[in-house]
């Protein structure tokens, strides 16, 4: 069950993941929230078919951001939050993947906390999942691919983050996912070559997951780096995947 604090039949918040765009990987409670809420603030990546399934009462907000583009500020959003609860209604907060990676999510409930407002998270599937089930990959492998990590390819400013632990990323034992760095995997691929991991390690560019014009690149790090240095990144949204199961056997 999702977790809840507080529920009651005064305002409240629901913060539901959409999955990576496929309406039909929407839990079941998912669909039935979006269905009787008051109001859904949503980001770019939860628009298109899964707004098919808000009800006609909700109010549509969209508070999306993308890189690059004239995007809703954080401060907006949690007080664009607070606003509508405070008045009484049921918001749906709908963000892509699952909300608790790299969605930003606990600036919104550190906000909603601070005004006592009463939330419930509803996980969906995150998008990493769905990269590798349209590809047709496990992200684990006995004896070769003993860990999973994700790690975001952006900081605030939009560069690679200077933090990184390329130890652990250059590790030929881990399945690697990469958000939000189509722009940084050049210098990315770059610094993981250097601390040691093959230019040959297989790698996978996954655009547009669960969305008709979805694409799968299979490459390699160095090849897929000197392909995004080449071509630019893409305007959709894109995860790339790297480590032992990167293009399978």
């Amino acid at each position: 069950m999702p977790h809840r604090e507080n529920m009651s039949s005064k305002g409240h918040v629901s913060f539901v993941s959409s999955g990576p765009g496929d309406p039909e990987l929407l839990t079941l409670r998912a669909i039935r929230l979006l269905q009787s809420c008051d109001v859904v603030l949503y980001d770019d990546l939860a628009s298109g078919p899964v707004l098919e399934q808000v009800g006609p009462q909700a109010e549509r907000i969209p508070v999306g951001k993308r890189a690059g583009r004239p995007s809703a500020k954080q401060e907006h959003v949690n007080a664009l939050l607070v606003e509508h609860a405070q008045a009484g209604k049921h918001v749906v907060r709908l963000k892509s993947g699952d909300s608790g990676v790299f969605g930003r999510l606990e600036e919104e409930l550190t906000a909603l906390r601070d005004h006592d407002i009463p939330f419930e998270i509803v996980p969906g599937v995150p998008s990493a999942m769905a990269a590798a089930a349209m590809a047709g990959l496990p992200l684990t492998r006995r004896q070769t691919a003993r860990r999973l990590q994700f790690v975001t390819g952006a900081d605030v400013t939009g560069g690679l983050p200077e933090d990184q632990n390329w130890a652990a990323l250059a590790d030929p034992h881990a399945t690697t996912v990469v958000f939000m760095g189509q722009r940084t995997f050049p210098q990315m691929a770059a610094l993981l070559i250097q601390n040691g991991l093959p230019a040959d390690t297989p790698a996978l560019l996954a655009e547009a997951v669960g969305h008709p014009h979805q694409r799968l690149i299979r490459s390699t790090v160095a090849e897929l780096a000197r392909q995004l240095t080449t071509e630019g990144p893409s305007p959709h949204p894109a995860l790339i995947l790297y480590g032992p199961l990167a293009l399978g056997d």
